[in-house]
């Protein structure tokens, strides 16, 4: 049956196997593919975090402009 939804393929060390499994056991699911989607979900979160803090730091370090000279 076609899925709407990308699939992803992947081969992982026995370790991280091994680990992922362990996980599964323990989420309600039992399913080790949504533990993986859960934790990939959460990477890229905190890729995204990373990067927006990036950038409002970047932006902290400009040159500030008064409300009065904004606005004029």
């Amino acid at each position: 049956m076609p899925t709407k939804n990308q699939r992803v393929n992947m081969t992982l060390d026995s370790q991280t196997a091994v680990i992922l499994n362990y996980l599964a056991k323990k989420d309600p699911s039992g399913s080790v593919s949504c533990v993986a989607k859960q934790l990939i979900l959460e990477a890229l979160e905190l890729r995204e975090d990373l990067y927006l803090s990036k950038l409002a730091e970047s932006r902290e370090n400009q040159k500030k402009i008064s409300h009065e000279n904004a606005w004029k």
